[in-house]
């Protein structure tokens, strides 16, 4: 290793090597299979490309990248207890080797993170060496991002039609209404009436331009048994840019319980959202009962036998303009219809719900909510639909 850097320093005069940082201000070359080990802050003002090599960050202290241009690392790792502070864009090209401490970038900033290039991978992300920042990729559809806070490692894989040519990802172990790391706020009381509750514990920023897939797990940290009575009613909400409240974004798979699990997100544009985290479809309640004891949970057979073939709210016909909506366990919405008369025998509605239509809707829990507007009044509440 000192001869590596005893070349370097001979080979560019505008190096300055100081006690508390290396500072590269023009003409930095490296030969092939080198490998240099950074034990001090680096300052990067000019143009730093490699295409092999490896550089490495160790020590007992804190390291801080710094500089007014980006370096770009073939291969690179990290072994820094107290870490890697990014100050400065650092891009990877082939492989990241996380083996102890984190990458940290500030949170408030998203112009700065760890870039991992159209060929890059990393390895050896764990709890206690990850990007406690934004981690970001070009030219890659599929990546799972290693983000996570710092004591845990809370990666979300992200799956796009098609190439995205940037995307950007970071974990918060923070409540949404009120962040630490961040300026904005989400409410997590401003939601849209498809969703029940809103974590408070936690979120993700997803980035991408892409129609994508994401994947996200939760633990006992979570506290989803705060939010839900059973693993069926957590779904994937995010926060709407254009409207500026948390909508259902909804599931494709979901597996675990209440204590451990992940959910696979249905496909939705993740730039359209500022954060997305757990929420859950709303629970029964008993407020429509005190209005009109008629109105209630429903159970629904459309066999054709006379019994239970229609979703039937007794005398709607009478209460003038309404409007009924029905979700399934998923936060969807599969059926829509102003002023219902009794119609919902099991079958969607919604054109842009990919079912197959003579086969009706699947077997299972849904939620409906009903509008009455010359009354003024919301109803909501189940239904359990037989097959």
């Amino acid at each position: 290793m000192k001869n590596i850097l005893i070349s370097i320093l001979l080979l560019v005069s505008p190096l300055i090597w100081g006690q508390t940082a290396f500072y590269n201000s023009g003409g930095l070359q490296l030969h092939s299979n080198t490998q240099i080990g950074f034990h001090t802050n680096f300052i990067n003002d000019s143009e730093f490309t490699t295409t092999d090599g490896l550089i490495g960050f160790y020590g007992d202290n804190p390291i801080t990248l710094q500089g007014i241009i980006a370096p770009t690392i073939y291969d690179a790792e990290i072994f820094l207890p107290n870490n890697l502070l990014l100050e400065n864009q650092l891009n990877v090209t082939n492989n990241f080797n996380f083996i102890g401490g984190n990458v940290e970038s500030l949170l408030s900033n998203e112009t700065v993170y760890l870039n991992f290039e159209e060929n890059a991978f990393f390895t050896g992300e764990n709890d206690t060496s990850k990007v406690t920042g934004f981690a970001a990729i070009t030219d890659k559809r599929f990546f799972s991002f290693p983000v996570g806070d710092e004591t845990l490692l809370r990666p979300l894989l992200l799956e796009s039609d098609n190439t995205n040519d940037f995307a950007l990802c970071a974990y918060l172990f923070e409540n949404p209404s009120n962040p630490t790391s961040i300026p904005e706020r989400f409410d997590t009381d401003n939601i849209v009436r498809d969703i029940g509750f809103v974590s408070d514990q936690e979120f993700w920023i997803i980035q991408a331009n892409q129609p994508s897939v994401v994947t996200v797990s939760w633990n006992p940290r979570s506290a989803l048994d705060n939010l839900a009575t059973s693993v069926e009613e957590i779904i994937l909400v995010g926060w709407s840019k254009s409207s500026d409240r948390w909508i259902a974004i909804g599931n494709s798979a979901i597996s675990g319980d209440l204590n451990q699990g992940f959910l696979v997100s249905e496909k939705f544009v993740p730039s359209d959202y500022a954060a997305i985290t757990f929420g859950t479809t709303p629970l029964p309640t008993d407020t429509f009962a005190v209005n009109n004891p008629t109105l209630g949970n429903y159970f629904l057979s459309p066999n054709g036998d006379g019994t239970n073939d229609f979703l039937v709210f007794d005398e709607i016909e009478d209460v003038g303009a309404n409007q009924v909506f029905i979700y399934n366990r998923f936060g969807q919405k599969v059926f829509a219809m102003a002023n219902y008369v009794n119609e919902f025998g099991g079958v969607s509605n919604i054109d842009n719900l990919v079912l197959s239509r003579d086969d009706g809707l699947p077997e299972g829990i849904y939620f409906y909510t009903v509008t009455l507007f010359d009354e003024g009044l919301d109803y909501q509440g189940f239904l359990f639909l037989d097959r």
